[in-house]
């Protein structure tokens, strides 16, 4: 039996993490709320939880382990369990404590303008202020090849010399899962231009990864081609759109019907500026999901401010950090000094080239390393 000297003792035990690792839970096609779960476990017990590739939760070793049940589909009783016997508390107390996670949970991804530090009573951290193993996003540019007419001096070609084959971005995509990271956006250049990428999309996401991908959208007009992205399992698409070009609202108007999660990208320039109103009402009346900005000129900048006001009055949700194509100014840039890197740039999300060398962020070309030749310490440090 044992005695109540080595009962008390063993409740200030520090109990053995977790395995470190990342591990994946989507919820089933019939579920009440559609969502997906990533959750890493750092080398101290802590964790990482990401929902729906966008909100992240920090937690402690304990909340990490009911978050691991969580993403384990663990059955409520085997979760109490485990936890009531690795940190002496009663099954009933940690059954509670379960299912109040998952309540609060479903309820956050049900109503996503909950705030969930406040919603979970988690104490807040300043955005990037805390060390991380591994960034939560990789952005891929797979090509800087442009279509057709466009500016030749739009995507950094000079830089760029070779383009990695569809085998050697597999093993780029299987590195950043195997490092913890959980979520891809396939971007370029144009990156429809390469006729492998369903199946790298394909390949990512049968890792458990999330994707997404910023394209112009024109090749989103063939059904075809559509449907094989779609089939893939793409988790969300942002369209870069020339709204002179009325084919480019044709290729939108085929995407919107689909279930994919589809932000707009609207670069204001001197030409439609004056059209900007209309043309969110127009997006809105469509139906997209949320809207990305920028300006072709800082001269544009408090009319760029005033449109994103607009956008709040006609529904549209505002992105702001998810990179847009080489041809377009980074919206992240409304945000943050003139010239000075977003602040997540080298920590919550790295961008790899066509040739495998990773920069913080697009744009800053202060190469890290190179993602299929470099170890990942080498290039997180």
């Amino acid at each position: 039996m044992t005695s109540i000297r080595e009962a008390v003792r063993n409740l200030f035990v520090q109990k053995e993490p977790l395995p470190v690792g990342i591990f994946h839970y989507q919820a089933p096609p019939d579920a009440d709320f559609p969502y997906r779960l990533h959750l890493r476990l750092e080398p101290d017990g802590g964790g990482l939880l990401i929902v729906n590739a966008s909100t992240v939760l920090h937690l402690n070793q304990t909340a990490a382990e009911y978050a691991y049940h969580l993403v384990q589909n663990s059955p409520d009783d085997v979760a109490a369990s485990q936890i009531a016997t690795r940190y002496q508390v009663s099954k009933n107390q940690a059954l509670e404590d379960f299912k109040d996670l998952k309540e609060r949970l479903l309820t956050m991804i049900d109503i996503p303008d909950l705030d969930p530090i406040t919603f979970f009573d988690f104490e807040r951290d300043d955005p990037y202020a805390g060390e991380i193993t591994a960034p939560y996003r990789l952005d891929c540019a797979l090509t800087y090849r442009l279509p057709e007419g466009a500016d030749p001096d739009a995507a950094p070609t000079k830089r760029v010399d070779h383009e990695l084959s569809t085998e050697e971005w597999s093993t780029i995509i299987d590195k950043a899962w195997e490092i913890g990271i959980p979520h891809i956006v396939f971007t370029g250049g144009e990156p429809t231009l390469r006729n492998d990428l369903p199946d790298l999309i394909a390949h990512a996401e049968a890792n458990g990864q999330v994707t997404g991908l910023l394209t112009d959208g024109l090749k989103l007009a063939d059904n075809d081609y559509l449907n094989a992205l779609l089939q893939t399992g793409l988790d969300h698409l942002m369209v870069l759109l020339h709204p002179e070009d009325e084919s480019a609202w044709a290729a939108l108007d085929n995407v919107l019907p689909q279930d994919l999660h589809t932000t707009v990208h609207l670069t204001l320039t001197q030409e439609n500026a004056a059209s900007a109103s209309a043309l969110l009402e127009r997006l809105a009346n469509m139906g997209v999901n949320a809207l990305s900005l920028s300006e072709s000129s800082p001269d544009l900048n408090e009319i760029l401010q005033t449109t994103a006001d607009l956008a709040a009055e006609f529904g549209l949700s505002l992105v702001w950090d998810v990179p847009v194509p080489y041809s377009t100014h980074n919206p992240i840039a409304l945000e943050t000094a003139e010239d000075e890197p977003p602040q997540g740039a080298g920590r919550a999300w790295l961008y790899v080239e066509p040739d495998g060398d990773v920069l913080p962020t697009q744009g800053v070309n202060q190469v890290l390393g190179n993602l299929l030749q470099d170890d990942w310490d080498k290039i997180i440090n």
